[in-house]
């Protein structure tokens, strides 16, 4: 060195190079084990760091080499071109700088690390792939979610919430999270954020009603919760949403269900309740209605005493309806099949109702032109006409017309509001409509279940709609009500057509009078004493001879001592059914002609409630008329004729 040189200058230069030998060994230090472990391109932040390092080395070693070259010379033309290099070189060295510290914000903490070994590689993978994963899960997901400001403004809003809304998240953010909420909904949710913001509560979840972009509504589950800063202070709220509409009408059907099998379990119990009181009541009432009708021929031209044998003739009457509808609802009675003329059928009901629907009430039958035949009872054939007739005259108090339909009708299975429904095709239709008050379609929708009525207390039961329903379900069959208030109502009525009928059977039972007994005996087997006497004097008053049991054991010993001709015999007995006292006699007679009576059958006489088509039966209670057609038709007429 020259002797020009000075002390500062020595150790400027010193100073530089050493410098310059530590940060470029630091940037080898930290390059070599990024290279050798392959992340030179995944770990940005180190990288950055060495390129600092290097590029202050590269700087002090151009300062060492600006002091060398003047070092003992005066002129300094050198060492001002070699300082334009030297200034650009810290502009390049600041910018790397900047790189260093943009790269460094957007790491997270385990970047910090200049240098990452295997473990800590593993860690930042699997953290980038967790974050991958969440990010992934949070726009995937069916669920919305979604991110507001502590005043309710939409600031995130994930896939989810496209799909369950409708609206995009360019379409939603910035915008009020009220646009999904009706007006009740809007308080609903300002309420539960104020809860949130004032930290009464940590989060809210509830059931509500959302509205999707199109307006459809939504049943959603919402949970609530605040995003809170480090410190604990609410700075948004964040809403999960659940789409349970699905879920809700899932629950729907489930309740529906289970309310139809409780109601089919209270049913069952209202059967038996039914079935165990039927026998009996229905005895009591064939002893009231004979012995009446008894009183009332020996009252002949006793005007008052026949008026007062009528009344308690019609309190009878309306007693055995109600029981025919309680048993015909709870499935409980006996039923005979067979074919039915429905215009047959419209001219017996409309014989009734013009006796007893009143003179204010225009009634109107419409015959089909052609004949229309059903397999079903004829007996409920009439109680469905009768009780839509009643319904009706009631729904007139004023007046009005009620028309009475037959014809047949082709359908395509796709109707509205039958029930139940049914599969396409041609079916026998009954039509009963009113000018009456009309119903809404709240009590439209009620008018079948049991004991649901509209009319004021001690005027209806609820049965009579649900035994008409009862009745047409059970012969495979459909109803349909259209109702207008203020309008009038018409019940449509499709039961299967019979396309080859046999010899149709009128819907009530017979009005001409029976032959009369020519001496036959009939063994009455009946363990009411009081109904036994009933039976064997009208019997015994048409020319039979008449043979009384009150028990199947009685019944047998009397059969073996006579010569008979038919059994007429109760179904439920104690000890021994008629079923099975009529099986020990067919054993030695098969030949015996039987007749069943009963109120109640209990399923004594068939696999259903159906009679088996081979057995003759009557129904209690029956009148003296019934009992001698019945009887004439069992009785074979040979038998009849050798007497």
């Amino acid at each position: 060195m020259s002797d020009r040189t000075t002390v500062p200058e020595q150790l400027f230069l010193l100073g530089n190079l050493g410098t310059m030998i530590t940060y470029a060994a630091i940037a080898v230090a930290i390059a070599v084990p990024l290279a050798r472990a392959g992340q030179l391109r995944a770990n940005r932040l180190a990288v950055a760091t060495a390129l600092i390092f290097l590029t202050s080395a590269i700087g002090h070693g151009l300062h060492a080499y600006l002091a060398l070259a003047n070092l003992g010379q005066g002129d300094h033309s050198v060492a001002i071109g070699w300082l334009w290099v030297l200034a650009w070189w810290n502009v390049a060295t600041a910018a790397v700088g900047v790189y260093y510290w943009t790269v460094r914000r957007r790491q997270a903490p385990l970047r910090g690390a200049i240098y990452t070994g295997p473990h800590q590689q593993r860690l930042l993978d699997e953290a980038d792939t967790h974050r991958a994963t969440l990010e992934a899960v949070v726009e995937h997901t069916d669920d919305a979610i979604i991110g507001l400001t502590l005043e309710g403004v939409v600031t995130a809003w994930n896939g989810g919430a496209e799909r369950l809304f409708g609206y995009t998240a360019a379409e939603i953010i910035g915008r009020s999270v009220a646009l999904l909420a009706d007006e009740e909904g809007a308080v609903e949710q300002r309420d539960i954020r104020h809860r949130i913001i004032d930290q009464r509560e940590r989060g809210v979840t509830y059931e509500t009603r959302r509205f999707a972009k199109d307006g459809t509504p939504i049943e959603a589950s919402l949970s609530v919760a605040a995003i809170r800063d480090r410190a604990g202070r609410p700075t948004g709220i964040s809403v999960v949403a659940r789409d349970i509409t699905a879920v809700k009408e899932a629950a729907e059907r489930r309740r529906v269900v289970e309310e139809r099998t409780h109601q089919a379990q209270r049913m069952e119990s209202l059967g038996k309740l039914a079935g165990g009181v039927a026998h009996d009541f229905n005895n009591i009432l064939a002893i009231i209605v004979n012995y009446t009708d008894f009183a009332t021929e020996e009252a002949a031209g006793n005007e008052t005493l026949e008026t007062d044998l009528k009344h308690v003739r019609s309190a009878a009457d309306r007693a055995i309806n109600l029981t025919r509808q309680l048993l015909t609802f709870t499935r409980g009675d006996t039923i005979q099949p067979r074919d039915v003329n429905l215009n047959a059928a419209l001219a017996e009901v409309q014989a009734m109702l013009a006796r007893t629907i009143g003179e204010h009430i225009n009634l109107i039958t419409v015959p089909s032109a052609e004949p229309v035949v059903v397999h079903a009872d004829p007996g409920q054939i009439q109680q469905v006409l009768l009780n839509l007739a009643i319904n009706a005259r009631d729904a007139m108090p004023d007046g009005g017309t009620l028309v009475l339909e037959a014809n047949a009708a082709a359908i395509d299975g796709d109707e509205l509001d039958m029930q139940p429904s049914l599969p396409a095709g041609t079916y026998a239709r009954l039509l009963v409509s009113d000018t009456g008050e009309g119903m809404t379609a709240d009590v439209a929708a009620h008018i079948f279940e049991p004991f649901y009525t509209t009319k004021p207390r001690g005027k209806g039961t609820g049965l009579g709609l649900s035994t008409v329903y009862g009745i047409v379900s059970e012969a495979g069959g459909s109803l349909n009500v259209y109702s207008e208030p203020g309008v009038g109502t018409t019940f449509r009525i499709y039961l299967p057509m019979v396309t080859v009928p046999g010899t149709a059977t009128p819907a009530s039972s017979r009005q001409d009078d029976p032959p009369p007994g020519s001496g036959q005996t009939v063994l009455v087997v009946e363990d009411e004493p009081a109904l036994a006497r009933v039976v064997t004097r009208i019997l015994a008053g048409a020319g039979y001879h008449v043979l009384t049991a009150t028990d199947g054991r009685q019944a047998l010993t009397l059969f073996r001592q006579h010569d008979c001709d038919a059994l007429l015999t109760d179904v439920i007995m104690p000890e021994m059914s008629g079923r099975r006292l009529a099986e020990i006699i067919h054993d030695t007679h098969p030949e015996l002609p039987v007749l069943y009576m009963s109120g109640y059958s209990n399923g004594l006489l068939g696999t259903t409630h159906v009679l088996d088509g081979d057995i003759a039966f009557i129904e209690k209670p029956f009148t003296a008329n019934d009992l001698l057609h019945k009887i004439a038709e069992v009785v074979p007429t040979a038998v009849r004729d050798s007497r």
